[in-house]
Order: C-alpha cells, then structure tokens, then sequence
C-alpha cells in the first residue's frame, strides 16, 4: 500500500493542480466551519451523504461514487486530498471511497487542525466544478470484514481483532466515547469476546498527524501487540470511523499487511440478540 498520506506541505504545493481535487468531509449536516475558512479550492461534503448508501445500510456503491465525482469533476485519474472534520471523517471517506473503486486518493496529515494551526491558506469561497465522465469502477471490498466472519473467527490465534474505542468504551462503562454528549449507539455496552484494546489516539500527534512508523509500531508494542505475528488484523471502534485512522496507521504508514476494519463495528454487535460479549 502507498502512503496514503501527503503533508499540509505538499497540498499548499498543488493548490490549483488540475489533477488534484481537495474535499472536506463534515461530521455535520450544514457547512458552518466550512464556510468559516477552508483549504482553497476544497469541496465540502456531509459525510453520511457521501460515503453511504442512500436506502440500503451500505456504503456509497461505485455507480453512485461515479456521480458524485463526476459531478465534482473528479475523473479516475484525479488525486482526491482528504480532510476530516474532525479528523477520522477524512480517514472514513478514504476508505468508503476505496471500497466503491476510487484508486488515487490521499488523506491530508493532521487535517483542518493541523492546516489551521500552520497558518497556511484559507478560502471562504465555495469552488464551482465543470462536470466530467466518470464511468462506473470496480469496487474493492478486501479492505472490510462482516459481522458473521468476525463471530466464526472468535479466539482463533491467526487473527487480531482491534478495539480502538476509549479505554471506558472498551470496559464496558460506555457506549460513545467520554467526548460525547450523549452516551448512545448500540443496546449493550461491552467489547467483542477476546479483542485487544489499542486506543486510536496512539497513533496520532496531538495536532492530529500521525505518528512516524516507527512511534505507531512502539506504541503497538506498549500494548503488547504485535500485528506480524498474525495472518490478519481487523479494527473496530463504535460506528467505524476512528478505526479507519488505525487502518490507516497500520496498513499505509507501518507497513503490516492484510489490515481490515469490521464496518458494523459496536453500534452493530452491541445491538445483535445472541451474539457474545465481554466486559
């Protein structure tokens, strides 16, 4: 896997390259702090609008990921730069994109925060697009795992299952991490039988960037964890957006292979009549 990162750096180098499209991923339904200052040329998108399906509970399909980048001018050869808002909604798009077929896409290191914080240019203008031709691609789903493979492979030693929630999530005194207003999102609280907890946050500077490869590969050690001794490793966190950092971290920057994020994550397992937990 390519670094799927580029720096603050690079992107301020190819603001107004016509093969590269920026866009802002909002975990918001109204373009408030979009609109307030945004990487110059950035389209802005409500997250649930672009990266799922809009009746079935899916992810955005490749017809559908054909029209919206078409309709952004985005062709298959286009470099699509990411951004959250916060951080792990640019992580979610990279991969929601990925699996309906996208294949040049990037992940803006340290986001909003860290391009704020480095003072470097910003538009309140909102970019208009010509349309272009965007046939439909191949998806690529090897990047995901459903909830009935993650149940027939419990305890089975050739696969590490991640936790990446909040230390409270994983011990089952929360549901949505200690940040959250609310304390929601799936029936039961409690993790996934025989899970190993590695918090998200480990693999993150404090202005959002990622760690060196080396850093994330200490930290996995902290925990005791060791990715290469296993023939996979699957992510989960509430609804799977901070696990797509870890997968990110992971797969693109430290080099382990076959990394892979349960979708449904907690908001789904927690819900499901029958299915095992442990606290």
């Amino acid at each position: 896997m390519d670094s799927p990162v580029v720096s603050p750096a690079w992107l301020e180098q190819h603001l107004g390259d016509p093969t590269v499209r920026v866009l802002e991923i909002s975990n918001v339904t109204e373009p408030t702090a979009y609109c307030e200052g945004h990487v110059p040329g950035a389209a802005w998108l409500y997250w649930k609008s672009a990266c799922w399906h809009e009746t079935d509970r899916e992810f955005v399909s490749p017809a559908a990921l054909a029209t919206l980048f078409g309709r952004l001018g985005i062709g298959p050869d286009t470099t699509v730069v990411l951004y959250g808002e916060p951080v792990q909604y640019g992580t979610y798009a990279y991969w929601a994109f990925a699996m309906a077929g996208h294949r040049n896409l990037k992940v803006l290191d340290g986001g909003r925060k860290k391009w704020w914080a480095e003072k470097r240019p910003l538009s309140r203008t909102m970019p208009a697009f010509a349309p272009v031709d965007y046939p439909v691609p191949m998806p690529d789903a090897s990047m995901r795992v459903g909830r009935d493979e993650v149940k027939a492979h419990l305890h089975h030693g050739h696969r590490l299952l991640l936790d990446v929630r909040s230390p409270e999530e994983y011990a089952g005194k929360r549901v949505a991490e200690y940040t959250m207003a609310f304390d929601h999102g799936a029936e039961r609280p409690g993790r996934i039988p025989g899970a190993r907890h590695f918090y998200f946050r480990e693999v993150l500077n404090d202005d959002d960037s990622f760690k060196s490869p080396e850093a994330i590969r200490a930290a996995l050690a902290a925990y005791g964890l060791a990715p290469e001794r296993h023939d996979d490793v699957v992510c989960y966190c509430r609804l799977s957006h901070r696990a797509t950092l870890v997968w990110v971290a992971l797969a693109g920057l430290a080099g382990y292979g076959n990394v892979k994020i349960y979708d449904g994550s907690w908001t789904e397992w927690g819900s499901i009549v029958g299915f095992p937990i442990e606290k």
